[in-house]
Formats: C-alpha cells, sequence, structure tokens
C-alpha cells in the first residue's frame, strides 16, 4: 500500500509541477510552438536518467522505493507525451509542417540527450557523494 501512496503522491506533485513551469515558459515564449511542454519533457527526461543512473542498472545508489517515487510518480505525472501528440496533432490540422516536424525531431532528439545527459551525471556523481 505505501508504494502505490508514493507514487500517487509524486504523480499529484509532478502534474501541479507541470502545469507551473509549462505554463510559465509559455507566457514567457508564446504559445506558437509549444516550449512548455518541449520543457518539462526534456526536463523529466532529465530527471529520469539521473534516477535510472542511481538504480540497477547504474550504481545501485538509490533504494527502489525512492526510484518508483521519483520515476513513475514525479516523471510520469510532469511529463507529457500525451500533451506533446495533442499539440503536434493542433500543428498538424492546422497545416503548420514545419512546426509539426520541428516538435516531433527536437522533443525526441532533445529528450533522448537529456535521459543519456541525467544517467552520465548520476554515474559521474555516486563516486563524488560517496567520498563525503
Amino acid at each position: 500500500m505505501s508504494t502505490i501512496f508514493w507514487i500517487a503522491l509524486g504523480s499529484g506533485l509532478g502534474g501541479l509541477g507541470r502545469y507551473w513551469c509549462s505554463g510559465a515558459v509559455a507566457r514567457r515564449y508564446g504559445e506558437r510552438f509549444p516550449w512548455g511542454t518541449f520543457f518539462v519533457n526534456v526536463v523529466g527526461s532529465f530527471v529520469i536518467g539521473i534516477f535510472a543512473g542511481l538504480g540497477p542498472d547504474g550504481t545501485d545508489t538509490a533504494d527502489l522505493g525512492t526510484r518508483e517515487f521519483v520515476m513513475i510518480g514525479l516523471c510520469g505525472g510532469y511529463t507529457t507525451f500525451s500533451s506533446f501528440s495533442l499539440q503536434t496533432l493542433s500543428l498538424a490540422r492546422d497545416r503548420q509542417w514545419k512546426e509539426v516536424w520541428r516538435n516531433s525531431v527536437l522533443s525526441t532528439l532533445a529528450c533522448l540527450a537529456a535521459v543519456a545527459a541525467g544517467f552520465a551525471s548520476a554515474l559521474a556523481l555516486v563516486p563524488a557523494i560517496a567520498e563525503r
């Protein structure tokens, strides 16, 4: 039961974070291109990469409960693939083909780079943390 509670809490916090961050970025940079969604997906990819690097496939530094809270809960609530898909469909329906391709390619490449950077960061930081 406690696992479900922590994942639910993480999802709620992630959703609130997505609402706030996506809105702040959209207000700052406009909504012609979905920069808010792009931003949260890249940040979420970086964070999930860090915790993947701290788990069984990486350094085994973070316990399973913490990883579930962050990776399933927070990142699941924070990242917005469904919003990305809907916004990309809207761009296509408006025949904004350049924006469709820019959003699809840029989001995919940036999120892959962010998850790889997060994973590498976790691996690089663990020795520094262990030395304390």
